[in-house]
């Protein structure tokens, strides 16, 4: 969330900042006004309470004379009792709108950064580069898509995944497993490598955490509610960044502590709320997968640096499995709240002769941090310039690999009349460190499929 003060220009804060930046989302600038009458009717109602709390000391120092001169004191008593419940219901009064002013501040998103192109379309996302291996793959015709080429492969049982699971179930299998286990542990050394720590945090999470580091539309559109009874709700993660963002809440970090760079690796569970008609076939867009994530903790200062050094990172992921890519950077309006911008890494899937994004990388800022109260430098002295306004370290995010989503695109870039070529740098992961995996199944019924022209 942004600090509340942002909006407060009597508090040094710039609201058409804001104003602008919600502009360029597409989103609610009237949000803007209303936070800002909501904070006035608080401080008007803050201020009501420690008037009611200076009644109070003003009766409480009348008791003592008069108990030791040995008066009577029940009409002080009387008088300090319809104070104390004034005192309580100002109270609840000014917390009641505290709770529901933070709530709206929750809803603005971070400001957007200069670099993001402003458009209500992402048909105007901006191509940044593109890239190509030398050898393009594949070249002969009767191109399949990728859950074809899996199903060739015997990779995987849909129609048993989806008896126990429902839609979008699924089980790997045979060589469908072995590949998707070999990114996995690809994707791990390699980030081990670039000097992160792996890290495999719980599948699920506290509500109260959660809501801290999820944007509210999440909750109905994708997080699934594990209940039980008597106790709060928990939340199966959508990502490990919503566990990683967490692990150093309510922490002061100094720079010496700084970057905190994870290799995030977990099974992801999204309901795809809204995706319906969306990618159905194979394991492209399912309800269960596992990710290996970047996730990075650092210096405000900093985080522009590391925004684009995570995109490189996953960019020579990419280059090493030798899949074609763009890099795009997405427009202001398809932004989430919480990242100032992003960088999505589009690989091609040539069946579909179209670009899907295989890599979202995001600058967060010190948007999740402030809500997680993640804070940055040394304390500072009381009534020292600045004193009261508090800074938090940067975080970011990207995705290195979506195992089941990039090995579609392995699948069909990589494919061959009678079988897959296995990428030379996942062979040493595969049993027997096999370089080519035969096809050992007919498709036993053509499944209609929306080709682009």
């Amino acid at each position: 969330m942004l600090d509340i003060t942002d909006f407060i220009a009597s508090r040094g804060g710039d609201p058409e900042k804001i104003r602008q930046s919600q502009k360029k989302r597409n989103a609610s600038t009237e949000i803007v006004d209303e936070i800002i009458s909501l904070w006035e009717t608080h401080r008007t109602t803050q201020y009501a309470a420690t008037q009611i709390a200076a009644e109070m000391k003003t009766v409480q120092a009348e008791i003592a004379p008069r108990k030791k001169k040995g008066e009577p004191i029940d009409d002080l008593l009387a008088k300090k009792d319809e104070i104390t419940q004034r005192k309580a219901a100002q109270d609840k009064a000014a917390a009641d709108l505290l709770e529901q002013l933070e709530a709206k501040v929750r809803t603005v998103g971070n400001y957007v950064h200069e670099s993001v192109p402003v458009s209500t379309t992402e048909d105007d996302n901006a191509v940044l580069r593109t890239w190509s291996p030398e050898t393009a793959r594949p070249t002969h015709e009767n191109l399949l898509s990728h859950h074809q080429v899996l199903a060739r492969l015997e990779g995987y049982d849909p129609e048993r995944g989806t008896k126990l699971a429902g839609h979008r179930g699924y089980c790997l299998t045979g060589w469908g497993l072995f590949l998707n286990q070999a990114l996995i542990n690809f994707g791990l050394e390699y980030l081990f490598g670039k000097g992160y720590s792996p890290n495999q945090p719980p599948f699920f999470m506290d509500q109260a955490y959660m809501a801290k580091t999820a944007q509210l539309s999440q909750f109905d559109e994708e997080l699934y509610k594990i209940t039980e009874k008597d106790t709060e709700p928990k939340y199966l993660i959508a990502t490990s960044e919503q566990p990683l963002s967490a692990l150093h809440s309510d922490e002061w970090l100094q720079g010496s502590d700084l970057p905190i760079k994870y290799a995030g690796y977990s099974t992801c569970f999204r309901k795809e709320a809204g995706k319906h008609g969306h990618d159905t076939w194979g394991i492209f867009r399912i309800h269960q997968f596992e990710k290996i994530e970047q996730f990075v903790i650092c210096n405000p200062e900093d985080s522009w640096k590391h925004y684009d050094e995570m995109i490189a990172i996953s960019e020579e992921f990419y280059k090493k499995l030798e899949l074609p890519y763009r890099v795009v950077g997405i427009v202001s309006s398809a932004l989430n709240n919480a990242a100032a911008a992003k960088y999505d890494l589009e690989a091609i899937f040539p069946f579909q002769k179209d670009y899907k994004e295989l890599v979202s990388c995001s600058n967060c800022t010190d948007y999740q941090t402030r809500e997680l109260g993640i804070r940055f430098g040394p304390k500072k002295q009381k009534g020292a310039p600045d004193s009261a306004k508090k800074t938090y370290t940067h975080a970011l995010n990207a995705t290195l690999c979506a195992t089941e989503r990039t090995l579609c695109c392995i699948l069909e870039n990589y494919q061959t009349p009678d079988g897959i070529i296995v990428p030379e740098v996942l062979r040493k992961y595969i049993p027997g460190q096999r370089d080519f995996l035969p096809f050992t199944k007919e498709l036993t019924k053509e499944i209609p499929i929306r080709k682009k022209a």
